[in-house]
């Protein structure tokens, strides 16, 4: 049987943080399921690792995780697949810049959250005043938390724009992602492609987002989903628009 290999999204697409049930129960069942039919989940997300580990544990233990916009990749054991960092320099200005304007800033340093003040998170995180006094280690990725659609599209092209030689800016509805040149969730799939030919072959890849960040997912997947709710271009993009994961998930299981 023709391995298959699904990379999922994880706000809005599996995890919904502002709904009552925020990991709904059918979406772990069916990922189950779809492992223990000899397939491999994980996840392609914007957040680090450390924002992924307190709400899926026990739960769901994805096979991959492709993290900070395809910056940081790590197996299923947290064995490193590709890292990439931002240049210090570059996410300095952008916390000197961007602090003054009360955005929410955070930093994945090798997987782990620091932000700027204290929050009330289940899970790991430092409080730092600057990248001076950040951990040690490659910065994944800088994220940026606006006020509105207009601010997150303003500070996207205001970051490509300025430092587009060193940086990509991804937009995803009022946050802005900024990861190292070059990457992207799309790449992000790329790169696990290439590492699992090795021990599976020839696979079949699926994607599945709901955002304007995964249209490189989408693009890069041999088969895309998406949702009714989903931008319209994130719907003329995905091969198939389904109502949510579970029904991509068995739409991907009766795939021949």
């Amino acid at each position: 049987m023709k391995k298959k290999v699904f990379a999922s999204d994880f706000d809005g697409t599996l995890y919904f943080y502002k709904a009552d049930v925020k990991l709904p129960p059918e979406n772990v069942a069916m990922i189950r399921e779809y492992q223990a039919a000899g397939h491999l989940f994980g996840l392609c997300t914007g957040r680090q690792v450390g924002g992924l580990t307190p709400f899926i544990t026990g739960f769901v233990k994805p096979d991959f995780f492709i993290t900070s916009s395809g910056a940081n990749i790590i197996d299923g054991e947290g064995n490193p697949i590709l890292k990439r960092g931002v240049d210090r320099s570059v996410a300095d200005i952008l916390v000197r810049e961007m602090n003054p304007k009360g955005y929410r800033l955070t930093l994945d340093v090798e997987g782990d959250i620091c932000v700027f003040a204290k929050m009330d998170y289940p899970g790991k995180y430092y409080v730092i005043t600057g990248v001076d006094d950040a951990p040690k280690g490659l910065i994944h990725q800088v994220s940026i938390h606006t006020e509105s659609l207009d601010d997150a599209a303003a500070v996207s092209a205001y970051v490509n724009e300025r430092f587009g030689d060193k940086v990509e800016a991804f937009q995803n509805v009022i946050e802005v992602d900024i990861a190292p040149r070059g990457c992207s969730k799309g790449k992000g799939v790329m790169a696990l492609r290439e590492y699992m030919k090795e021990k599976l072959g020839d696979f079949t890849l699926y994607g599945i987002g709901d955002s304007i960040n995964d249209l490189p997912l989408l693009n890069a997947s041999d088969v895309s989903y998406t949702f009714p709710y989903a931008p319209q271009i994130c719907r003329d993009t995905a091969d198939k628009v389904v109502p949510t994961i579970v029904d991509a998930l068995r739409d991907s299981m009766a795939d021949v």
